[in-house]
């Protein structure tokens, strides 16, 4: 059963019209490694800073008052940075993938991803964009095609901004099975159903997979703690719950796993210790 929260943090995609805001919260500092960006993802970060290891660009540094644009199928290894007697925040917003074409439909179809792309506070104001993003979210009297037409601009200014973002293309054989997985985290998935899913036998699919990167256990592993992550970081959702939802047996099963990924516990997400 999903918690309260969650829902909403679902419905919220609906009533974007192909965008959403996720507010972020991180009360101790930590490095997560090669996480997986499903959708176009701007961050705004308000308090903290953070610190993004792309393969295109190397280091990329974000403060507070700058926004961070990482384009989808990007694979990164980032650091939330907290401030003395404050945790890290931002505010998150994915938008679609058909939302971006329509903007940058003259960039081509790239293999190499562009990278994670930072726009200062100075001289940009992201914040004015992201709060013309929350303004337009808020109002639910707006026709559909003036709501969408205010959730370009966005884009529209990242592009007048120097910043790519590439259209969809060919996606990576890992990148589908994870959209699967996600659809049902809590579901006992086993090699021999997805490939059968995707109308192949499991040598064959376990080569397919093997030509694009990590095989079949370590992606149902990293989705299901990437999703766990997130919640920890959006929502207040009870992490017995998450580990539940995250299709982890018992907390201190998928406690244990985080802790062995990313270094810390899934409570220090939310409370820093002393």
């Amino acid at each position: 059963m999903k918690h309260q929260n969650e829902d909403q943090v679902a419905k919220s995609e609906d009533a974007g019209s192909g965008v959403f805001i996720l507010s972020v919260s991180q009360a101790t500092t930590a490095t997560f490694t090669d996480l997986y960006i499903t959708l176009p993802f701007l961050i705004f970060i308000q308090t903290g800073s953070k610190r993004v290891i792309c393969p295109t660009r190397g280091e990329v540094i974000g403060e507070a008052g700058d926004v961070m644009i990482f384009p989808a199928g990007s694979v990164v290894t980032l650091e939330n940075r907290r401030i003395l007697n404050a945790n890290y925040r931002a505010a998150g917003v994915y938008f679609t993938q058909d939302l971006v074409d329509m903007v940058f439909a003259e960039h081509p179809q790239r293999h190499v991803s562009p990278g994670i792309q930072v726009l200062r506070a100075e001289p940009h104001r992201p914040f004015d964009v992201l709060n013309l993003i929350k303004e337009t979210l808020d109002r639910h009297d707006l026709p559909p095609a003036i709501r969408q037409h205010r959730l370009l601009e966005p884009l529209i200014w990242l592009r007048q901004n120097g910043v790519q973002l590439p259209r969809h293309g060919e996606e990576q054989a890992w990148g589908k099975v994870r959209r699967l997985i996600e659809t049902d985290l809590g579901h006992p998935w086993r090699v021999s159903d997805v490939a059968r899913h995707f109308a192949m036998s499991e040598a064959s699919f376990r080569r397919w997979l093997a030509r694009s990167g990590p095989g079949f256990a370590q992606i149902l592993f990293n989705t299901r703690l990437e999703r766990g992550l997130t919640l920890l970081q959006t929502t207040d959702v009870p992490i017995s719950h998450i580990a539940l939802e995250c299709g982890f047996r018992t907390p201190s099963h998928f406690s244990d796993s985080f802790r062995k990924r990313f270094g810390i516990t899934p409570r220090m997400i939310r409370t820093a210790e002393e």
